[in-house]
């Protein structure tokens, strides 16, 4: 019997001996493209799931992580994908495809694909413990643990558990730590590194709490005309709501008035409702913050890596594309972040990653902007921390593997190998009815004769995600890279209209 499966340490105790093997893992074998390894690859969305079903789509969410596929460029690696139901070959075979330099037939060979061939909305992870016997195959999937690692899109309870069960480590956050990147922990992190963040309330368990948080922002700015209320555990702007202080009155009537105006909340989720709402918030806690206006307002974000040795690297910069009611949605993003301030917020945002780090976070991690431009210039602060991949991982992943250029942290641009700059615009939210009956097949058929298709040569063109939504929901996940942003764009645009068109004919 292995350490970390040893009678008498708690799951916590056993899951920390289980990590030191990334540790080993990280010094002999990440350092060697043609190292044997095993890369277990989790997509599982172990978030709130009545949250997390007001996404359209959602179920196709585990293809993000598609882009990891691309692994098997190492000629000795070996990846295993799991999944909710099974994954349409001729989408694998879109990923494999764009593998530079190995053949396709190789990569598949040392590819295993493996399902719970269940489709009800539940975290994956929870499926796969719940099958013994897709646990078996798993293990004998993974074969040598002290070469195999996991890698998720988020790190909860669930995927510790699992990690335990097969005896291999995840290069993650531990979910013990996950309370510095809720809503809560994020302003306690911005406090500690000493950068701006809005002013507001954390902590807050009950509608009480928010009515009384409200009231006091009020009272303290009487030129505030909105607030933001965050569910802790809120995912994509999905567990936000805005309050609106018109026709606010003074003194003790602002309270009552406060409260009776609650139900008046304007919710970013589709279809939510102040019961639900309410019922999350004392679940899972949040924050008040106030508003924050501007005539010239972006939403930047700075992505940041620890790895097993303890070591914090900057990835990536983007500006975010929000959306919604009141423009708090995640659509997409552009990379880099602008010219004016994208070396400002990489400053910024790595004080609180210094501090993240020095708390034993580990892995993947973002952390978001609002930024105003004001007369002296922009003025940054820090909003949210998310402990996880999120929707700007996986295209800085594609582009990454698809051109093999590298993050120049010293600009805050992208090179290739022969150094030239690569932008993208990217969204996980391209989404019409006239796109709803398109098969992957009809994608990648619309994609090379329009000329869409990634070209390794120029190191320009479009990578599709989220694949699998589109036939049923209409909607399509994009990558669109160029040399500018103006080529990103342009590309872009081109494949909107593209699909506009085509889908019309279906």
């Amino acid at each position: 019997m292995t350490e970390h499966t040893s009678v008498g340490c708690t799951e916590q105790e056993r899951f920390n001996v289980l990590q030191t093997m990334l540790v080993q893992q990280y010094e002999t074998v990440f350092a060697n493209s043609n190292a044997s390894r095993t890369v277990l690859v989790l997509p599982s969305l172990s978030l709130d799931p009545q949250v997390m079903a007001k996404v359209s789509g959602v179920a196709h969410y585990e293809e993000r992580m598609l882009c990891l596929l691309m692994l098997l460029r190492m000629p000795r690696t070996r990846v295993i994908y799991v999944s909710s139901t099974p994954i349409s070959s001729t989408i694998i075979d879109y990923y494999l495809h764009l593998l530079p330099g190995v053949p396709s037939e190789h990569a598949r060979r040392r590819l295993t694909l493996l399902s719970c061939d269940d489709n009800q909305f539940a975290p994956l992870t929870q499926k796969v413990l719940d099958r013994p016997r897709l646990l078996e195959r798993l293990k004998e999937a993974i074969g040598d643990t002290t070469i195999a690692h996991m890698t998720c899109f988020t790190v909860s309870e669930l995927e510790r558990r699992l990690a335990l069960t097969l005896g291999i480590p995840i290069y993650g956050c531990d979910p013990a730590l996950l309370h510095w990147g809720s809503k809560s922990g994020s302003r306690k992190i911005f406090r500690e590194a000493g950068i701006d963040f809005p002013a507001g309330h954390e902590d807050l368990g009950t509608i009480d709490d928010v009515a009384r948080a409200f009231s006091q922002l009020k009272s303290e700015r009487a030129d505030l005309a909105k607030a933001v209320v965050k569910i802790n555990e809120g995912f994509s702007g999905e567990g936000n709501a805005v309050f609106d202080f018109s026709g606010a009155p003074q003194g003790t009537a602002l309270l009552p008035w406060v409260k009776e105006k609650l139900a008046d909340l304007a919710f970013e989720a589709k279809d939510m409702t102040f019961e639900l709402y309410e019922s999350k918030l004392v679940a899972m806690g949040g924050i008040v913050e106030e508003w924050i206006p501007g005539a010239v307002k972006e939403s930047p974000s700075v992505q940041f890596r620890v790895d097993p040795l303890g070591r914090l690297e900057t990835i990536s910069t983007h500006d975010q594309i929000l959306g919604g009611k009141n423009g708090q949605i995640f659509l997409g993003a552009r990379f880099p972040a602008a010219d004016d301030y994208r070396l400002d917020i990489q400053r910024e945002g790595q004080k609180a990653a210094q501090a993240l780090a020095q708390k034993g976070v580990l892995g993947r991690f973002g952390i978001d902007f609002v930024s105003v431009k004001q007369e002296e210039g922009w003025r940054h602060l820090a909003i949210e921390i998310n402990l996880r991949k999120g929707g700007t991982t996986h295209p800085f992943q594609m582009l990454q593997f698809l051109t093999d250029g590298h993050y120049d942290p010293t600009s805050g641009l992208f090179l290739t190998p022969s150094g030239k700059p690569r932008c993208y615009y990217t969204s996980d939210n391209l989404e019409s009815e006239k796109y709803r009956g398109l098969t992957p097949d009809d994608l990648i058929d619309i994609s090379v004769l329009n000329g869409l298709h990634f070209n390794a040569a120029t190191a320009e063109g479009v990578a599709f995600h989220l694949i699998g939504a589109l036939s049923e929901f209409g909607k399509l996940g994009i990558v669109a890279i160029g040399e500018s942003y103006e080529r990103a764009d342009a590309l872009y645009r081109k494949s909107v209209a593209v699909l506009d068109r085509e889908g019309g004919r279906t």
